[in-house]
């Protein structure tokens, strides 16, 4: 066994020292390959300006003297001229260098390493460094091979006696060469302290000759003397040795015994001295190397022999290595002098590879873990408070700032379920984004983002776990849901301060769709069905009076809009309500409709605030749109369950499109209000829908009967015709007032055409009532129809040619000759088919009589007006 751990030692030192060897080696080669590439690449660079002067360089190209010939030492006559030649024209022109990429910003962390192993085996002295490697290997064979052949015969104790005296007579050399040969004596001082390790090992492990208390003892002695030496001496690799040794010494003075507080407390002793050295000398290397030992070995130890039972014995320990590796960062950048960039390895390290050996150590308890990280966080708050005061410690005062805030952040699910965790999270993150946009960096408010998707994923978890005693409101799901959507509201509101509008609007709609779904999911599960409708018209409308309450006194675009998308949504929601066989104001809309109003007038006057935002007046129009479509609703709900006729079915649900369409071409200052003249861009809009709505209502109503009943027929004087009268001289008034100006010649024939279109369906639904023939497509081929149709349009024509040969109009007497025109075709064409009764000679009879008296009142058309040059000619 003995000889096994020899030629381990033996493998492990002497490996290094060639891989070192060969790799130095390389390195200096590549080293001095980059230096003539970087002067090549210079010489290629030099301009040509900088050349040698124009005599010198005939020295390069002319042909060489003969060999026998003597050098005179004559003054050299003046050159002559020559033409330039090709080579010179070649040099003239700068060569141009090929393009190299960019040099790093500066050497990774392999490769500082690898630059300071290359320091250390070719600076100084080389041989000594080396060769006290060497020796260490060559005295632990040599000890080996000299007790298994028997060449010392002296007792063992004695031979390893001789050997440390050895040792500390080159330690004490080295120490007095120190100022002389600084080099060689801080060599020969790790050499001779490794050799007296190496004593100590083999009295102990290979013979037996002490004790493990002494063995342990005088390795402490030993490593602490090394650290003591490296501290007077400045003397860093010195240190790394020590600290090295000290580590490793628990493993080769091992006895098996499994004492983990002896060794624990032995890294502790070995911490404090790198502690103590932290405080004296920036070693970093140093830290770092105690880092990887402490919690290496530790981990190590509680992965293989931890029980639950040695917690108390444990926990201690962990929380004072913690404590170390804590300060040291704190103690190197209070340090004069210090650079300012924060030592992540070990800032960030310590915390999370100790946060997750307590995790260990407490078996994954959630409380107890909660209330350490809470812990953490408030040590690392109170280390923020401290290390922010002094600019040579902010930036690790803000690197415990993260910390404090994450252990704070991981504190909330150990310790609170997944709704609280959401909640939480999304609170957290809005003051991240607060406070990064408060001290202008980027990294919290990425941070507040990210926690706001982490607070979406705790919500998403949550929600499958309900309960039958689940209260509306007061209940998990909401409460986390409106925490969501206040984080949201509240982030939106920071970005919107600080001109970040994409963001900010970004933020606002995350919000907004939070709150909406929370609610909307609140009245889906506690709000019987037939009152869901008419609960979400009121949230809608309390959504929209809250966005323009906050619009007043902070105008936003995005709030404004909301208002406008709450009135659009009560469209819907009033159809929603209509199908549940009742109008939207019975039931629950008695009073959810007369709420809605009051916010919606609240909402509106609150607009008033930022007129000119498009959005202000987009809710007003939606808000007249929105009443005339529930007062359609509702009045032909009326009309349906009275069982009215079709006429009367008409007139009640085109009553309020009238109405709204005779305002807004008559009275529009009264739709304007409460905007005012912000509102007045939109009246045209108003107008074109109201006139689309009527049109389309007055399009669709041709197809009707229109009964009257329980009133008698009278052409005209019934309420569905009247409605289309209505509508049809509104339709006229906006030709004539508001329509395009490129519809200017085409109005007349547009309404001339509506006219007769109206008229000739009137006249077929008389005949329809009178009759008692049935409404359709049949009712063309009657000859009651025709005639009918015969005899008003030669009525209709005769009153044009008469009224247009009275006003010498010729347009209109046109129109009326067109009409007759028309009503002789059909004469010739379809009524010659009825000949044979007294309805279709009544229709030639009356269209005969008609002609002769427009022959008698309008005999020829009015002529057109002659201009004053052809009445000249003439």
């Amino acid at each position: 066994m003995e000889s096994i751990i020899v030629l381990v030692v033996l493998a492990i030192l002497a490996i290094p020292v060639l891989l070192l060897v060969l790799w130095l080696s390389v390195g200096r080669l590549r080293g001095r390959v980059d230096t003539l590439e970087r002067e090549l690449a210079a010489l290629r660079a030099r301009p040509a300006a900088a050349a040698p002067a124009a005599p010198a360089a005939p020295a390069v190209f002319e042909r060489p003297p003969p060999a026998a010939a003597p050098i005179e030492r004559a003054p050299p006559p003046p050159l002559p001229y020559a033409p330039p030649s090709p080579w010179g024209a070649t040099a003239a022109e700068p060569i141009a260098p090929p393009p190299r990429s960019p040099f790093p910003s500066g050497p990774g962390p392999l490769e500082r390493f690898v630059e300071a192993a290359k320091r250390w085996f070719t600076e100084g002295n080389v041989p000594v460094k080396v060769g006290m490697l060497v020796l260490l290997a060559g005295v632990g064979a040599l000890l080996k091979y000299a007790s298994d052949q028997g060449w010392l015969r002296l007792p063992v104790e004695l031979r390893l006696a001789g050997i440390a005296a050895a040792a500390l007579g080159g330690l004490v050399f080295g120490w007095r060469q120190r100022l002389d040969k600084p080099s060689f004596g801080l060599a020969l001082q790790g050499g001779s302290i490794g050799v007296l390790l190496l004593v100590v090992f083999a009295a102990f492990k290979l013979y037996g000759s002490i004790n493990a208390p002494a063995a342990f003892a005088l390795s402490v002695l030993l490593v602490a003397s090394m650290c003591v030496l490296a501290v007077l001496q400045e003397s860093r690799t010195l240190a790394v040795l020590g600290t090295l040794a000290g580590f490793l010494a628990p493993l080769w003075l091992s006895t098996g015994s499994g004492n983990h507080v002896a060794l624990f407390s032995y890294y502790a002793l070995v911490n404090a001295g790198v502690f103590t050295i932290a405080w004296w000398r920036p070693w970093r290397v140093l830290n770092l190397l105690g880092f990887a030992f402490t919690f290496g070995i530790g981990t190590l130890w509680g992965v293989l022999s931890y029980k639950p039972t040695q917690f108390n014995t444990t926990e201690p320990f962990l929380l004072l290595f913690f404590a170390f590796y804590l300060l040291i960062p704190v103690l190197y950048a209070r340090r004069e002098g210090s650079t300012r960039w924060v030592d992540g390895s070990l800032v960030f390290g310590t915390p999370l590879v100790a946060f997750a050996l307590q995790a260990g150590l407490l078996q994954g308890e959630r409380w107890p873990l909660a209330g350490c990280a809470l812990a953490a966080a408030a040590i690392y708050v109170l280390l923020a408070m401290f290390c922010l005061r002094e600019e040579r410690t902010r930036l690790l005062g803000q690197a415990h700032a993260v910390l404090a805030v994450g252990f704070a952040t991981l504190a909330v699910p150990l310790a609170l379920s997944a709704h609280a965790t959401a909640g939480v999270f999304a609170l957290e993150g809005a003051g991240l984004v607060w406070l990064g946009l408060r001290q202008e960096r980027r990294l919290p408010q990425f941070a507040g983002v990210g926690l706001q998707l982490a607070a979406m994923v705790a919500f998403a978890v949550a929600m499958p776990v309900t309960g039958e005693a689940l209260r509306a409101i007061a209940n998990p799901n909401f409460m986390s849901g409106l925490l969501i959507a206040i984080a949201g509201f509240a982030i939106a509101w920071s970005w919107r301060a600080h001109r970040l509008s994409a963001p900010a609007v970004v933020a606002y709609g995350w919000a907004l769709v939070w709150w909406t779904g929370v609610a909307g999911n609140e009245i889906q599960r506690f709000v019987a069905a037939d009152a869901r409708a008419h609960v979400a018209l009121v949230l809608a409308g309390f959504t929209g009076w809250l966005a323009a309450e906050v619009h007043r006194r902070r105008p936003a675009a995005a709030l404004a809009a909301t208002t406008a998308a709450a009135f659009v949504i009560g469209m819907p929601l009033a159809l929603a309500q209509t199908g549940l066989d009742r109008p939207p104001l019975a039931g629950h809309g008695a009073w959810a409709w007369p709420l809605f109003a009051l916010l919606g007038v609240r909402a509106l006057w609150c607009l008033r605030a930022a007129p000119d935002s498009r959005f202000a007046a987009a809710a007003q129009f939606a808000w007249w749109l929105l009443w005339a479509c529930v007062a359609t609703l509702c009045l032909r709900w009326l009309g349906l369950h009275y069982t009215l006729a079709g006429g009367w079915l008409l007139a009640l649900g085109a009553a309020p499109w009238l109405v709204l369409m005779a305002v807004a071409l008559l009275r529009g200052e009264w739709l304007s209000r409460p905007l005012g003249e912000a509102f007045a861009p939109w009246l045209p809009a108003m107008r074109a829908v109201a006139a689309a709505v009527v049109a389309a209502i007055w399009l669709a109503s041709l197809a009707a009967p229109l009964s009257a009943h329980p009133l008698p027929w009278l052409p005209v004087l019934n309420p569905g015709e009247l409605t289309q009268l209505a509508a049809l001289a509104l339709l006229v008034h906006a030709l004539w007032r508001h329509a395009p100006d490129a519809l200017g010649t085409r109005r007349v024939p547009v309404a001339a055409l509506a006219a007769l279109l109206w008229v000739t369906v009137a006249t077929l639904r008389s005949v329809h009532h009178w009759a008692g023939l049935p409404w359709g497509p049949s009712l063309l081929s009657a000859g009651e129809s025709q005639t009918s149709l015969t005899v008003v349009w030669s009525v209709l024509g005769v009153a044009g040619w008469i009224a247009g040969s009275r006003r010498q109009q010729r347009a209109l007497w046109l129109a009326g000759a067109m009409l007759m025109a028309l009503v002789l075709a059909k004469l010739v064409l379809i009524d010659r088919q009825h000949l044979g009764n007294l309805l279709g000679i009544g229709s030639f009879i009356a269209y005969g009589l008609l002609c002769t008296l427009v022959g008698y009142f309008a005999p020829a058309p009015p002529r057109a007006p002659t201009p004053p040059q052809q009445e000249e000619m003439a």
